[in-house]
């Protein structure tokens, strides 16, 4: 019985050599996930912020500032570090008084992963749209 047991020696530390990279790259990939996933998040609460901002402004460029800050608030209130791209569409303040209208505010993202693991990682973009009414009955 000796004999069957000296056969096995070492098997076990071979196979968890062979193993290790596999379950470390698993991990770092449900990492780099998660991390996407929290970005999202934080990009459309930021779109969202955004879009209602410029939504309750009075003109197109104070709904320009109002939104780029507010999306630079939400974005620092989520955690997520990143310079936003925030694009306004203001075409909603051109519409007559008593129409329909919209804020649509676009903010991206660019989240960085390199320091999940080695450098090289690649980084990603993260990009939502919301779109706000105007009071169809308040002037602008």
């Amino acid at each position: 019985m000796s004999g069957a047991h000296r056969a096995d020696s070492g098997s076990v530390t071979l196979e968890l050599v062979v193993l290790a990279p596999a379950l470390i790259l698993t991990l770092l990939l449900a990492i780099a996930a998660g991390r996407i996933a929290q970005a999202h998040q934080a990009v459309e609460a930021a779109a969202r912020d955004a879009a209602r901002q410029a939504s309750i402004a009075r003109d197109p460029i104070t709904a320009r500032a109002a939104a780029l800050t507010s999306a630079q608030a939400s974005l620092t209130r989520e955690g997520l570090h990143c310079r936003p791209d925030v694009t306004v569409n203001t075409g909603g303040f051109a519409q007559p008084i008593g129409q329909p209208a919209t804020a649509t505010a676009r903010v991206s993202c660019i989240v960085q992963l390199a320091d999940i693991a080695a450098s090289g990682v690649p980084s990603t973009t993260v990009t939502a749209s919301f779109a706000s009414p105007l009071d169809p009955y308040r002037g602008r």
